[in-house]
């Protein structure tokens, strides 16, 4: 009954989601990508994660990753508009170029943190597989990555992101559904799950400073000026922020309550597991959102990245050649650390580009807004902590 009731609520949103008024409203569409990124692959392991390191205290560190997420948000939102005005870099020319290399550094490692999410989840289809599975099926997609990029680019990969896109959120919806019935049962049963941090507050903090990157993406709107204006790419930063903050304290509230903290049984696929609990369907769409979700926003980075490296360096470096060392860079992530040590790469990674982004956004706004720019500083210095100090999980 509850399979049925979860595939019903993932094709009403999905039809929703595909009706045509929704579908083609602009500021829909500017939201959808950053939205996407942002409860894209982070929503698949950070709910385990939250739940074993920090157990009843977990909605507020949840909390706290998206008020910090919205705060970065913002310089680069204020980045936006200033860009908008003055149409000029002018003397941040230079800051401009070195948050252009983070990102896409950033690029690189994230590729490998959804491939390998893709190889983890679709080793769970094979029982009995092995240890060596996952990252063999990840080395696989990569290989198909750059023989499509390198051969005829991404073009056609590329139109599978709005379905892929539709799938996603349509499967989160039935999960989240799912949750809160299994929740009220827990309840009704007097068996909800309260349970202290498993991680000392230095530890927690540290922590969360790693966890960065699952609720990254948002930045994805300063880069869509070729489709849409400054005002558009700000509000719609806004809306998929905000969205996205609903569907994450929603489903983090729910889990941790629900489910026992257990650090022991902890995994890259762990919401598996703790979802087969829930109803049989769920973890079939979990893996089906896994395969589509990080499919598609690999080949979107390695597009990116590949794009980014020509720019930089002023077409010395061709984008296939881009698409090569990305890859390269890719299979020694995959073969040297786990899944939650490229977390932990990639969170900062970012936290290099929002911190230069900050300090960007602090000196334009010295002039005319002094406190936005104290908050900005005080983000920059954020930034380069958590890049410095951001721990994976253990």
């Amino acid at each position: 009954m509850l399979s049925f009731l979860i595939l019903a609520i993932c094709a009403m949103t999905a039809g929703v989601l595909l009706y045509p008024p929704v579908a083609r409203a602009t500021l829909w569409r500017a939201a959808i990508t950053p939205l996407a990124s942002i409860i894209g692959s982070g929503f698949l392991v950070l709910g385990p994660i939250l739940n074993a390191s920090f157990g009843g205290v977990a909605p507020l560190v949840m909390a706290g990753l998206c008020f910090v997420a919205y705060l970065f948000g913002g310089a680069i939102r204020y980045n936006i508009a200033y860009l908008d005005r003055t149409h000029s870099l002018g003397r941040h020319q230079p800051l401009e170029a070195a948050a252009s290399w983070a990102l896409a550094l950033a690029y690189v490692i994230s590729v490998a943190y959804y491939l390998n999410l893709l190889g983890a989840f679709a080793a769970t289809m094979v029982p009995q597989g092995g240890h060596t599975l996952a990252p063999t099926i990840t080395t696989a997609v990569f290989l198909v990555i750059l023989t499509v990029g390198w051969t005829r680019g991404f073009g056609a990969l590329e139109r599978l992101e709005q379905l892929s896109v539709g799938i996603k959120l349509s499967i989160i919806a039935g999960l989240l559904f799912g949750l809160v019935w299994y929740f009220g049962s827990q309840e009704a049963a007097d068996a909800l799950a309260v349970r202290p941090p498993q991680v000392g507050l230095l530890e927690g903090v540290l922590l969360a400073f790693g966890l960065l990157v699952t609720v990254q993406g948002f930045e994805t709107s300063r880069y869509l000026g070729s489709e849409y204006n400054a005002d558009t790419r700000v509000r719609s930063m806004r809306m998929a922020q905000g969205i996205s903050t609903l569907i994450y304290m929603i489903y983090i509230s729910l889990l941790c309550f629900s489910f026992a903290p257990d650090p022991a049984v902890l995994h890259e696929t762990a919401i598996i597991d703790m979802m087969g609990g829930v109803a049989p369907v769920l973890p079939v769409l979990l893996v089906i959102a896994a395969l589509s979700a990080q499919f598609s926003a690999a080949v979107a980075d390695t597009n990116g990245s590949g794009g980014l490296l020509t720019e930089l360096t002023k077409g010395r470096l061709s984008a296939r050649a881009g698409y090569g060392i990305l890859v390269a860079c890719g299979l020694v992530l995959t073969w040297a650390f786990s899944v939650f040590e490229i977390i932990g790469y990639a969170s900062r990674a970012f936290a290099i580009y929002y911190a230069i982004q900050a300090f960007i956004a602090s000196r334009r706004a010295m002039e005319d807004a002094p406190l936005k720019a104290l908050l900005f500083g005080a983000l920059a210095a954020l930034g380069l902590l958590i890049a410095v100090f951001g721990t994976a999980v253990e």
